[in-house]
């Protein structure tokens, strides 16, 4: 159980990382020719971010079915 809290942390970690990444490639300046390549970078970095929140939604719907979590209780709607 408490390697699904590591599991989550390490993705919300990859996550963030991911979006700090981007924004750096966003914010740096350059020539035209740089643009292209800080645009495929930036790109791949917010790619990233995407596949680590589909993982870490994946994960968490696994260690649910696993039982390693429970709902709170809390009836919908109320």
């Amino acid at each position: 159980m408490d390697s699904m809290k590591y599991l989550v942390i390490l993705a919300f970690v990859a996550i963030l990382g991911s979006l700090g990444s981007a924004l750096f490639f966003m914010m740096r300046g350059g020539t035209a020719q740089d643009d292209k390549r800080r645009g495929r970078n930036m790109a791949r970095a917010l790619a990233f971010r995407i596949g680590f929140s589909i993982l870490l939604f994946l994960c968490i719907l696994l260690a649910w079915k696993l039982g390693y979590i429970q709902p709170t209780g809390i009836a919908a709607g109320q």
